[in-house]
């Protein structure tokens, strides 16, 4: 038996990654999946090759390998590509597989698993040959170089997504740590001649057993572990004493040498007794039970010496000088680790030939801003523009005060150009049939939303009907569902105000309807509709104003037209933008220096974007000529009307033409809020739908709990009739994966199993 432990390794599981890696290139990567696909069969055959392998040399250079093209995978692609990776784990073999849509957590546990193979390796060496004892110190060096590289270096970019409800505690930092300092600790183990240095090295190989105990790493390490690792504390403490003894009777301080002493038999007593109670390894209990004798004898002869021949006083603990630690051995970085392309040359890399994620990242930041630029500031702006000219225009009923005045029977041209759109249109049964198609999409997206909401109350249901007759130790549906609560909340405000939105469409609707439907009747009898007039209201006076308000309408008209093209042009210059190229010539000088980060790129991206600073400024430009021409026609207005006889034939005319010239705007008004609404509608149904399969999944995880749990305390009780054994710890609420293997599958056993059994003993040096 071994008197060192080796961390047993993340269980992992054959994985499909050429269907998933596919789908995502199809519809995010920017390159199509048949371009890559020896990479994505290579990644498959890289990874199927680690699986349930067994431990050797060749083994930790195929993960080293697989960690460099992981790397550049992780360059190339975002963390969730919707492949799902499980990994067992490490302490609990047996336990159900925490299963992650996480590329990070594949590294993590990739990165685990080295130095797991590292350990092995080490504790398998045959140390009773100083080669054998080389080797072993190296492995153990590099297992807590890989740990440390792992800690610093992959946990922090593993991030948790909030739908990830089971974390694995064996990649924490403080678990990870833990190892790290156990490993460094079993490298620190060998022989040194002179006792001053022994005495050093057994103080900090103490420490390092002493700091692996208050570590949450063995939290879920299996018993002996952590009888083996406390007995190691103890005994190291005693061997640092002991040998400081000897250092102390070397130069004649014989009460001193009993002090020491005194200390070595205290802490190589407790070491004994836990060693013997906790059932550690055979080579421990050897140790510990021979190295206490060695101690008693010592004591034993240092006491009779002293008490008939020297008669030195035995200073207390307290006054003895504490042991300095020494350390000899350093953790050790793979440099195939910290440095991929020392085993990966960098053009035998995967997916060499995509764009990196960040850089791509960036690429789609970029189009979506220019999009909501030229939206937000062209094409809401433009159009924000024109809606106020109009607004200003109806308030001074031009220009139906002006077609009044100069047609004194039948309809203008521009109004009858607006009435023939809208009865082309038939724009009453087309906005009949709209408001209907929202009405239907709303109440879609409600029943949607409800049915998600049924799901959370089946699930609650079944919570409460279950703590009935068992007791379990989970959190409540209330609290852990709060978050799809509080989700469900956010969606019905949105969906209500939505649906006040909704009403105030069909409330101008009706207000309007008839207006509306006059625009449809043939141009018989809407001419028929409007009043005439005569010409004797018109004077020379009236007449100049009127052509001074025609040219100023003219010039208005003009200016809106300016706007269409600017907004045209910019319009036709996004069609033809394209970044990638500046993006990816700048990516191939970043790479360099670590990482790609879409912040990288935004210097480019504003660049990039001040293109469409021009359109902005001409729009600006013509905003403030609009209002130019708006004061100029408000003032010509008020001349206009002064100038005019008191005529009630026009006032009728002029007050029937603008209600056709509002019916129309109100048309076009109300067809723009359902086009929106529908737009509205059709986009929030598929993220409601998205929420309710997120319910359903999260019930299906409560369910699946539930039954595991149930057959956990099954085995518990059968167990209990047949012999006695130690009862599991229950999988609390939130720990769940998120894959589990099927009913019948014989991955269903929730016994704890034990570490594979060790190497064949050898004698420590």
């Amino acid at each position: 038996m071994t008197n060192l432990l080796a961390i047993p390794s993340k269980k992992t599981y054959t994985i499909d990654i050429k269907q998933p890696v596919y789908d995502y290139l199809l519809e995010h990567g920017g390159t199509h999946p048949a371009a890559v696909k020896q990479d994505i069969s290579q990644w498959q055959a890289l990874r199927q090759r680690l699986v349930g392998g067994e431990p050797h040399l060749d083994l930790v250079q195929d993960m080293l390998r697989y960690h460099a093209h992981l790397t550049t995978i992780l360059s190339k692609l975002p963390t969730d590509i919707g492949l799902e990776i499980a990994y067992a784990p490490a302490f609990s073999p047996s336990a159900l597989p925490v299963t992650l849509k996480n590329l990070v957590f594949e590294r993590a546990s990739l990165c685990f698993n080295i130095a797991a193979l590292y350990s092995q390796l080490a504790a398998s060496e045959d140390r009773s040959q100083v080669d054998g004892i080389k080797r072993a110190v190296m492995h153990f060096q590099n297992a807590s170089g890989t740990l440390h590289y792992l800690r610093t270096s992959v946990l922090p970019k593993l991030v948790f997504s909030p739908d990830d409800e089971q974390k694995p505690l064996d990649l924490s930092a403080a678990s990870v740590h833990g190892l790290e300092w156990l490993m460094l600790a079993q490298a620190q183990e060998y022989d040194r001649t002179k006792n001053s240095v022994i005495a050093r090295l057994a103080s900090s190989a103490s420490s390092f057993e002493q700091f692996h105990c208050c570590s949450e790493a063995f939290n879920n390490a299996e018993k002996d572990w952590l009888a083996h690792i406390e007995t190691k504390q103890y005994h190291f403490e005693a061997v640092s004493q002991y040998r400081k003894s000897r250092d102390e009777l070397n130069d004649s301080r014989y009460g001193s040498e009993i002090g020491y002493l005194t200390q070595a038999l205290a802490r190589a007593k407790k070491a004994h007794d836990i060693a013997r109670k906790g059932k550690v390894a055979n080579a421990v209990q050897h140790d510990v039970q021979s190295f206490l004798e060695a101690v008693q004898k010592n004591i034993t002869r240092a006491e009779r010496d002293n008490d008939l021949i020297y008669h030195q006083d035995v200073p207390p603990a307290s006054s003895l000088s504490p042991i300095m630690q020494g350390t000899v051995v350093q953790m050790t970085i793979p440099k195939e680790l910290a440095t991929p392309t020392t085993i990966v040359n960098s053009n035998d890399m995967l997916f060499t030939e995509l764009i990196s994620w960040g850089a791509r990242a960036a690429i789609n930041i970029y189009i979506d801003r220019r999009k909501n630029l030229i939206q937000d500031q062209l094409v809401e702006a433009a159009q924000a523009s024109k809606d106020e000219a109009e607004r200003v225009l109806r308030s001074m009923n031009l220009p139906a005060s002006l077609d009044a005045l100069e047609r004194h029977v039948g309809l203008p041209p521009s109004l009858l150009k607006k009435a023939e759109e809208v009865r082309l249109e038939n724009g009453p049964v087309k906005i009949e049939a709209a408001i209907d198609a929202v009405q239907k999409l709303a109440r879609q997206n409600l029943k949607t939303l409800d049915e998600a909401m049924d799901i959370l109350d089946h699930e609650a249901s079944e919570d409460e009907s279950t703590r009935e007759n068992v007791d379990i130790d989970r959190p409540p549906s209330h609290e852990a569902n709060k978050h799809l609560i509080e989700m469900y909340n956010r969606y019905r405000a949105i969906l209500d105000q939505a649906a006040a939105s909704d009403e105030t469409v069909r409330t101008k609707w009706d207000q309007w309807e008839r207006n509306i439907t006059e625009l449809t009747w043939d141009e018989a009898d809407l001419e028929g509709s409007i009043p005439s007039s005569t010409a004797s209201s018109r004077n020379a006076e009236t007449d100049r104003h009127a052509r001074v308000l025609h040219a100023l309408l003219e010039q208005l008209d003009e200016l809106h037209v300016n706007r269409e093209q600017v907004v045209s042009r910019a319009q036709k210059l996004a069609e033809v933008d394209d970044i990638q190229p500046r993006i990816i010539k700048a990516a191939t000088g970043l790479e360099k220096l670590g990482e790609l980060q879409p912040a990288m790129f935004e210097d480019i991206l504003d660049q990039e974007l001040a293109k469409y600073d021009k359109f902005i400024s001409w729009l600006k430009d013509l905003e403030s000529k609009q209002q130019e021409i708006l004061q100029s026609i408000t003032k010509e207005n008020e001349a206009f009307l002064h100038s005019r006889k008191d005529d009630e034939s026009v006032k009728n005319r002029e007050r029937a033409l603008q209600s056709l010239e509002l019916s129309y705007q109100k048309y076009k008004e109300i067809t723009r809020n359902l086009e929106e609404g529908l737009r509205f509608y059709n986009d929030l149904i598929g993220i409601l739908i998205q929420f309710k399969e997120t319910c359903r999944e999260w019930s299906n995880e409560r369910q699946r709990e539930i039954h595991s749990l149930s057959r956990s305390m099954h085995s518990l009780s059968v167990g209990q009739k047949h012999e006695p054994t130690d009862s599991l710890p229950i999988r609390k609420a939130g720990e769940a994966p998120t894959t589990l293997p099927g009913l019948n599958s014989s991955e269903w056993c929730f016994e704890e199993m034990s570490l594979p059994p060790p190497p064949p003993s050898g004698r420590r040096k």
